[in-house]
């Protein structure tokens, strides 16, 4: 995929446009996210020597043209002109965190504070080109009444462009949410969690609702630019609105296509692939559903190879893209490339020194890789740059989980999160913590926080079925490995743990058959979704030697020997004592392990009692060599020798007579 010399100066304007258009309304992180990929297309100016003439320079009609901060809307950019005074004191009391100040500048002081969310309602009905209402997938958690004190929307200036309105309602959500922050107080405290809410979200609906109800609602898509329906979708997302927030978030990307808040925004309500397949139909057609794409296939741990193409794509227009090669590094982490990965986030840590973002999920690889130098050094590269930053808090307090002290870690996760609540991987890691000192309650709200945070995270949901696994609650234990099992279906750790579960909960067949599954996906059999409840062929029959995993067939064959089949219990522990082989011929085995000597005591005592003496003696020989059950093994040995002198004994009496 390459872009003629128009079509890149094209997107190079447009780039600038949003970076600029983000600044204005204070939308750092996209304007960010914006102009970095601005500065990472290929450019022949990195060859160009220090002493070029400015005549060259001068004659470069490569280069855009500088831009200037105009609206195309000639209504809107005459208010804005007129609005400039007032705007510019605004935005500076936005940049020094005034929120409240910036935000009096245009709106009234009467937005209420403390009253009841508002009925949520979209602004007229739903019913655009786009024809998002299909796209609803019914995980809308709202509850009809529980708005029903709904307030009076305030009375807005006749005239006020969208820019500066924005800018003052988004200045009255982010107070709303340091208020809440500063009434959470401690991190997992009583008043920490659902129970605190950002009390102007229903005063910013009612002045949203207000605002679209008087120029057309949703249908037209004319009168708005696309930052206030970001807007508005963001507010429902926080309300737990989420099919009216998809639907608004939807009409923001079509409208203004370039604010990548408003992609990622969108990517948070996508729970499956396929309602990524679903939602496509209806995202504009340009270079952005690329990076949305990439996106959501990576927050989805989706590794396939139209993937990896379209990364590759998108590289070669932007080589020089961080976030790209971000990306590319944790698709290959999360396809347990860890290799591969680790040489990524290297070249990606060389490039960009000073970069923090995704280095936590680059601590957690190294943490389990494991390599605690390569940790240290990171550790100490991340808080000379920025100690205050969450992401440098999770990578110290991966590395001091690595060394066992798991205080020091909580501790260190806990300040991350007093930097942002929202930052997901600390509520996880912090529940891993809390996991290795025994604290299963409050592992288990730190988890429940987490998947809060991101319903996509199938290591907090695997986390609440170990902390309920703890508890002995084995059927909570089970719907949350299950959960976890659907998110990543490519980890036999997940169904190993469905596994388990089921056979606590006694239920023998499903846990056989999910502990197949765990088979199936760890030895890269390409029929990984096989039934095999089914009386059709067993595709485990592919993979023997040291393909499998012998904890897991060890586990099979206790469980077919719970149920009295012993038949399948003796394969299975045939199976779990062939992985000390090699599977081909030159392969390396696992060797002698605890899991293979206990198969061959089981086999031992099951070759006895069928009166196979010599097969008895040939395990109980080994074991003995093993060094694992030693007397017991002693003990077969003579037995088995006492039976075979009392049958020669017993020959030779019969034959003398």
């Amino acid at each position: 995929m390459a872009l003629s010399s128009e079509q890149q100066q094209e997107l190079q304007t447009q780039l600038q446009q949003v970076v600029v258009a983000c600044n204005e309304r204070c939308l750092y992180f996209a304007a960010k996210w914006s102009a970095e990929l601005l500065n990472s297309f290929s450019s022949s100016d990195d060859s160009t020597t220090d002493d070029a003439s400015d005549t060259d320079l001068d004659d470069d009609d490569d280069v855009p043209a500088p831009l200037q901060s105009t609206n195309p809307d000639r209504k809107e950019a005459r208010l804005e002109t007129k609005e400039l005074p007032r705007y510019l004191v605004a935005k500076a009391f936005f940049d020094c965190r005034e929120y409240d100040r910036c935000a009096a500048v245009f709106l009234p002081p009467q937005i209420p504070h403390t009253t009841p969310a508002p009925q949520i309602t979209s602004p007229t009905k739903l019913t655009v080109s786009m024809t998002p209402q299909k796209i609803s997938s019914g995980r809308s958690t709202s509850k009809p009444g529980l708005y029903a004190a709904r307030p009076q929307a305030p009375a807005l200036p006749k005239k006020l462009s969208q820019k500066s309105l924005f800018l003052a309602l988004y200045a009255r959500y982010l107070s709303g949410e340091k208020r809440k922050s500063e009434d959470s107080e401690t991190i997992l405290g009583p008043a920490d969690g659902p129970v605190t809410a950002n009390k102007e979200v229903s005063g910013i609906l009612a002045v949203l609702e207000k605002h679209f109800n008087a120029r057309g609602g949703i249908q037209d898509l004319g009168n708005s630019q696309g930052w206030l329906d970001y807007l508005y979708g963001i507010v429902l997302l926080k309300a737990k609105s989420e099919n009216l927030a998809k639907q608004w978030l939807l009409r923001s990307v079509n409208l203004q296509p370039y604010n990548w808040s408003a992609w990622l925004d969108l990517a948070s309500l996508l729970g499956s692939p396929e309602e990524l397949q679903q939602i496509s139909e209806h995202i504009p057609r340009n270079i952005m559903a690329l990076f949305f794409h990439i996106h959501c296939n990576q927050e989805l741990y989706q590794q396939t190879p139209e993937v990896f193409n379209s990364l590759s794509q998108l590289q070669g227009i932007f080589p020089r893209s961080a976030w790209l090669q971000q990306q590319k590094a944790l698709l290959h982490y999360h396809a347990r490339d860890h290799e591969t990965a680790a040489h990524l986030f290297d070249s990606l840590l060389k490039d960009h020194p000073h970069r923090l973002e995704g280095l936590e999920i680059y601590s957690n690889l190294l943490y389990v890789l494991p390599n605690r130098p390569r940790l240290a050094t990171l550790a100490a590269m991340a808080s000379n740059t920025d100690k205050f930053r969450p992401e440098t808090n999770c990578i110290l307090g991966n590395y001091y989980s690595l060394i066992s002290e798991h205080e020091k870690a909580v501790l260190h996760f806990r300040r991350a999160l007093t930097l942002d609540r929202n930052f997901q991987a600390a509520w996880t890691l912090m529940g891993h913590e809390y996991i290795e000192l025994k604290n299963t309650q409050a592992a288990i709200e730190s988890y429940r926080r987490a998947v809060d945070t991101n319903r996509k995270d199938y290591r907090a949901w695997y986390g609440l079925g170990q902390g309920y696994e703890m508890l002995e609650c084995y059927s909570y234990s089970l719907f949350y490995y299950q959960r976890a099992a659907a998110l990543c279906p490519g980890d036999p750790k997940m169904w190993a743990a469905v596994g388990n579960a089921y056979s606590k909960c006694n239920k023998l067949a499903n846990a056989i058959q999910a502990y197949k599954r765990a088979l199936v996906v760890g030895s890269q059999i390409d029929n990984a979704t096989s039934s095999f409840a089914s009386g059709g062929s067993d595709p485990l029959a592919q993979a023997v030697g040291g393909a499998l995993d012998p904890q897991i067939l060890y586990d099979i064959a206790c469980l077919y020997e719970k149920d009295s089949n012993w038949d399948e219990a003796a394969a299975y522990m045939e199976l779990t004592l062939a992985q000390e082989e090699g599977a081909e011929e030159g392969d390396e085995g696992l060797g002698v392990t605890q899991v293979t000597s206990r198969a061959r005591l089981w086999l031992a005592r099951y070759c006895y009692g069928c009166g196979e003496w010599a097969r008895t003696m040939e395990l109980a020989n080994e074991l003995c060599q093993d060094g694992v059950e030693v007397e017991e093994a002693k003990g077969l040995v003579r037995d088995v020798r006492a039976r075979l002198q009392l049958g020669e004994v017993e020959e030779e009496g019969e034959m003398d007579e």
